[in-house]
């Protein structure tokens, strides 16, 4: 099969540079295990999950039949006024799963609207408790929370903000970013640790200058996945939980990424011992097969808006949010099976060993390197830093991206930073090989 079977003429690809893509297209036929099929048969190595979906690798047959057989039992029904036997289960799972009283399960269909959904519960559980002026949300500088414009508002990576500055939520803030370029260029399983307190700017300038009162949500991801995988300080999540907790301030953690597994628990929530207000899921819920997305809520969140509305008529709606596809029966059972794949397989425990395999790699192969500054490895995930080209930020590293997956490995460029995030399933010899090819990439493009 060549390019020429394909008209590449009317789809626009999303973050793609869609020129050059046409005149070197990647293009995936099939896959199974680690590996994709491309177009012109050749085996390529899933170095990124399939953008940190495919946790449990691909084409895993409990979670394909699970699909099918819901296909041929209930293929939809409407989440409105209704629902379904396999969302409640879902529910239920995903919610066991969750630390402390995150109990209550919001389905959406991608962690963008995860993120959105959380902004929404923020306003109306402040609205709720006769606190409406709450209404100010900071977010942190890199931060990604998807490309609704609630997301990209409270996101901090200039490039998804600024072709739509307009239209973004006029009241939000940004919490300083957590790397230190200097002291902490290398990291490798471990927190970093800063002299300073990196979150002394919340309390001495943002917190002033909205007034704590005002403050509705701060949401972060627990490790910045889609700026490259930039890890927080020893006790930053926790800081930041005492502070919001101080002022009555909603903490929400993108866990889109780090959810399900990556840092070899649970949730990050659970590797760093912080609850929070609300915890958005997405991606390797369903192991990226069918989109699921979602907001675990704590108790009192749902409390205070159902009281609320106590004197309401029984017909009333409290929350006037949802999507046409809330908890759409298919995407929960590829839930349910990818769930309890998981668990038979405890794959949570072998991303977290196979993470140690992967960053001793990295730092191995890389470290020394022309070009690169920093390596940052924690859970099954890594990233390599690089020097830009003068004039061409990020030049460098599409083309070893580019380089790489013509050697049959696929990375994910971001920014300047080389990205690895393989499936659990990966073994050495694959990580051997995903860092070898990056390795000889990186100094082909010195």
């Amino acid at each position: 099969m060549t390019t020429q079977a394909f008209n590449m003429d009317s789809q626009w690809l999303p973050f793609t540079p869609n020129r050059s893509f046409k005149n070197d297209p990647r293009i995936f036929t099939a896959a199974s295990g680690a590996y994709f099929t491309t177009h012109d048969g050749r085996q390529v190595l899933d170095g990124i999950s399939s953008l940190w979906c495919v946790s449990a690798g691909h084409n895993v047959k409990p979670i394909n039949e699970a699909i099918k057989n819901q296909l041929d039992t209930l293929d939809y029904a409407t989440a409105f006024q209704a629902s379904n036997p396999k969302a409640f289960e879902a529910a239920e799972m995903i919610a066991a799963m969750a630390p402390g009283d995150l109990n209550k399960v919001l389905f959406c269909n991608s962690g963008s609207e995860a993120a959105d959904t959380s902004l929404k519960v923020a306003l109306a559980y402040h609205r709720a408790r006769g606190e409406g002026h709450r209404n100010v949300f900071i977010g942190r500088e890199r931060g990604y929370h998807g490309v609704g414009f609630g997301g990209i508002s409270v996101g901090g990576i200039p490039a998804n903000r600024k072709a739509f500055g307009a239209a973004l939520l006029p009241r939000v803030d940004h919490l300083r970013f957590i790397h230190d370029p200097v002291n902490h260029a290398y990291i490798n399983g471990v927190e970093p640790i800063w002299q300073e307190d990196i979150l002394l700017e919340l309390e001495s300038r943002i917190l002033p200058l909205h007034d704590p009162s005002n403050i509705a949500a701060v949401i972060v991801e627990p490790v910045a996945g889609s700026a490259g995988w930039y890890l927080p300080p020893q006790g930053y999540l926790k800081r930041l939980r005492e502070i919001c907790d101080k002022h009555g301030i909603l903490l929400i953690f993108d866990e889109v990424i780090t959810g399900f597994g990556r840092l070899g628990t649970n949730f990050a929530s659970d590797y760093y011992g912080v609850v929070p207000d609300m915890l958005n899921f997405a991606k390797a819920v369903t192991n990226g097969v069918i989109p699921l997305g979602g907001v675990i809520c704590r108790d009192h969140l749902y409390n205070s808006i159902m009281q609320a509305n106590d004197k309401a008529p029984e017909h009333a709606i409290e929350f006037f949010h949802g999507y046409t596809y809330s908890g759409h029966p298919v995407a929960c059972a590829a839930a349910i099976a990818t769930l309890a794949h998981f668990k038979s397989e405890d794959l949570f425990a072998r991303a977290g060993s196979m993470g140690h395999v992967l960053g001793d790699a990295m730092h191995s192969a890389l470290k020394g390197l022309p070009t690169v500054l920093g390596i940052r490895t924690l859970g099954l995930a890594g990233a390599v830093e690089l020097t830009s080209i003068a004039g061409l930020p990020g030049k460098r590293a599409y083309d070893i991206f580019m380089e790489c997956f013509h050697k049959g490995v696929l990375v994910r460029p971001a920014g300047e930073n080389l990205v690895l995030a393989p499936p659990f399933i990966v073994d050495k010899a694959q990580i051997d090989v995903m860092v070898g090819v990056l390795a000889d990439a990186i100094k082909k493009h010195a």
